[in-house]
């Protein structure tokens, strides 16, 4: 059987549909069980397993690690990072509030995520498919549910980058403003928040505007990938960052209110004269 045969069976062989066909019926998908990614792998004409299996990935080398072995690795990583921020916090602030100090571990776990881990990708995006360290391999496991990470996408580069270099930094600066309360906390806090919400919603934008008026899917077709990895994993920057936005814009709200009512109160005591 020739390749192009081949290539139209597998076509013609739908196994799955996409999470996002229902939306979408007209748009057409490729065999969805993970036995296809052995055949991808296979074929010389399509030699790596992403979507949309015609994306020129040049590189790629599969992962040596199995998902199992890199999220254990990621996890424990996580347990002492955190584990060596609650110790600092016992020292330097023992009294702060239980809400205070999982802030402050939100802002240490997204600031080493957009920093080093976001970082990695914009100064590594031209190689990425090829990488075989712990961040290569992670990212190469992601980009199944999202495949612009392999192929330099635009938006995604510039995206990524913009996170790195402001919401990184500025992510350690707020969990060191909570810790020494500093009242300079609420309006970096704010934005950090904005920004992360921004970019998410425009991350989720792009790549369904792609989808549904483009018919380019760049998630795999397997669900878990989607609502696991693109749709949760992602999620999480656009429900904590508005909580915490939430927060600061009150807090900011009942500051002003408090200044209003004692200037109020200063000018009806005679304290305080208006210019003329």
């Amino acid at each position: 059987m020739s390749n192009d045969t081949r290539t139209c069976t597998l076509q013609q062989t739908v196994l799955h549909k996409h999470p996002a066909a229902s939306l979408r019926p007209n748009l057409r998908y490729l065999p969805t069980n993970m036995e296809t990614i052995d055949i991808v792998r296979n074929s010389s004409q399509l030699p790596h397993p992403f979507y949309p299996l015609e994306a020129n990935i040049v590189g790629y080398l599969a992962n040596k690690w199995s998902v199992p072995t890199l999220l254990g690795i990621f996890a424990a990583g996580w347990v002492v990072i955190l584990g060596a921020t609650i110790a600092l916090l016992r020292r330097h602030n023992p009294t702060l509030p239980a809400r205070e100090k999982a802030t402050i571990l939100w802002f240490v776990l997204t600031g080493i995520i957009h920093l080093f881990f976001e970082g990695y990708f914009a100064y590594n995006h031209a190689s990425m498919p090829s990488k075989q360290d712990l961040f290569g391999q992670l990212w190469k496991e992601y980009a199944f549910s999202d495949s612009r990470y392999m192929i330099s996408d635009p938006f995604v580069l510039c995206m990524e980058t913009i996170t790195a270099v402001c919401w990184g930094p500025m992510s350690f600066a707020v969990a060191l403003l909570i810790t020494y309360e500093h009242p300079l906390r609420h309006p970096l806090q704010a934005l950090v928040s904005l920004g992360q919400i921004y970019g998410d919603v425009l991350y989720y934008a792009t790549s369904m505007f792609d989808l549904y008026f483009k018919g380019l899917a760049y998630c795999r077709p397997e669900a878990y990938y989607f609502w696991g990895y693109y749709f949760f994993m992602n999620f999480i920057w656009i429900v904590i960052p508005s909580i915490l936005l939430y927060s600061s814009i009150s807090q900011t709200a009942k500051a002003f209110k408090v200044l209003d009512r004692q200037t109020r109160s200063q000018i009806g005591n005679g304290h305080v004269k208006k210019s003329n």
